[in-house]
């Protein structure tokens, strides 16, 4: 019988996800006996416990984006699926397997009893500002679900991670973006696909979508699909802070991809390179900066239960 682990991130959602502790353990006893519940107080710990649990369990997070990024590494490329119960300030990830909005009782139920399929990953490579590229541990790995941002999202995705904790999901993401319009940055972007030359100049940023929104619900790349074997380059070439304002409202209505300083294009490997050293971001969760990104496919990398 496939072993149920359900991990609650006590901090999800500003702690707000705490509060259903006991009401989860009584649903739990209820109708799932055999699943195990636990309270993840670090990542190090949700880590040991999915790799200490059978190889083909059914992980279930409780939490939002940054809990399932986090969480990754143990259930990356193994035979563990993973269901979601959408808990956190940005839940894209739960909008891809179609659980988000459902009453938790419901996407709990459905994360530990529904039908699992392969879903697409991506993989971000880089190294920090001043590392030696050419040693095996200059460059820095990281999995991720949604999405990976390089430049002014990236900025965003820091101010949200420190904005008010009373503020959440697209509230909290639109605040955000207004405070980094203030401060609007441009990097030179050299961008190329499998060798070939994507585009280069100063740009807003370049960002990279498995799924069809980042940023709490924003469509950014309304055709995006995580289980089609590729991922989608989205590059914003140079904006004023007024026509930035302008298309806001168009991309938060995804009729912004018919504008000629935007490029979109489907790729499995991507190579960014930035100057100055640009902000770096995936799934919301902060990384730093570097001079050079490198962004592949893992096409059916994980396992998740979704609703299609």
């Amino acid at each position: 019988m496939t072993q149920a682990l359900v991990l609650l991130n006590p901090f999800a959602g500003g702690g707000r996800t705490l509060a259903l502790e006991g009401e989860i353990r009584a649903r739990l006893r209820a109708d799932h006996a055999g699943a195990r519940f636990v309270v993840a107080s670090t990542v190090d710990e949700g880590l040991a416990l999915i790799r200490d649990s059978q190889q083909d369990a059914r992980v279930v997070l409780i939490g939002g984006d940054g809990t399932v990024n986090r969480m990754l590494p143990a259930l990356v490329n193994s035979h563990r699926s993973l269901g979601i119960v959408p808990a956190g300030s940005g839940n894209d990830g739960a909008r891809a397997l179609g659980v988000y909005g459902l009453p938790w009782t419901d996407a709990l139920a459905h994360a530990l009893r529904g039908e699992a399929a392969p879903m697409d990953l991506g993989w971000l490579s880089f190294a920090s500002p001043g590392a030696d590229e050419r040693s095996d541990r200059a460059f820095r790995e990281v999995p991720f679900l949604a999405c990976c941002t390089c430049g002014f999202d990236s900025a965003v995705a820091l101010r949200a991670l420190n904005g008010p904790r009373w503020l959440r999901g697209l509230p909290r993401y639109l605040l955000a973006t207004l405070r980094e319009l203030i401060a609007l940055r441009h990097w030179q972007l050299t961008v190329q696909c499998e060798g070939k030359l994507l585009r280069a100049g100063s740009a807003l940023f370049a960002s990279v979508l498995n799924t069809s929104t980042f940023g709490s619900g924003i469509p950014a790349v309304p055709h995006a699909d995580p289980m089609d074997g590729q991922l989608d380059l989205l590059v914003a070439s140079r904006f004023s802070r007024a026509s930035a304002m302008v298309m806001l409202p168009r991309l938060l209505t995804g009729r912004h991809l018919s504008d000629a300083r935007l490029y979109t294009a489907p790729f499995r490997e991507l190579d960014v390179h930035a100057t100055p050293a640009v902000p770096l971001a995936v799934d919301g969760e902060y990384l730093g900066e570097t001079l050079h990104a490198y962004i592949s496919v893992l096409p059916g990398g994980l396992s998740v239960v979704a609703r299609r």
